[in-house]
């Protein structure tokens, strides 16, 4: 697959069949990474101090802020290679 966004696609989908959960450390990084390679920089105002799922979720994508969108598909495609051996 040449084109990154059909591999990022597919690993968005693979990851989704992985054999073990990932750490948190680990899935905040997915998320981050999804996040950055299919909308670009962190939107949206973040969540209150009560939603700490939400809070970690918005700063794990709010630290790749200015990261390119195919730089970020490419290091999320990485990672799930590496997570499904």
């Amino acid at each position: 697959m040449s084109d990154p966004t059909q591999a990022f696609e597919a690993a968005a989908q693979r990851v989704q069949a992985l054999e073990a959960r990932p750490d948190n450390d680990t899935l905040l990084r997915l998320y981050g990474l999804y996040k950055q390679g299919s909308e670009g920089d962190v939107q949206g105002p973040k969540p209150g101090f009560f939603d700490f799922v939400g809070t970690a979720k918005y700063e794990a994508w709010a630290k790749l802020s200015g990261t390119d969108r195919t730089a970020a598909m490419q290091q999320y495609i990485a990672l799930v290679d590496t997570l499904a051996g």
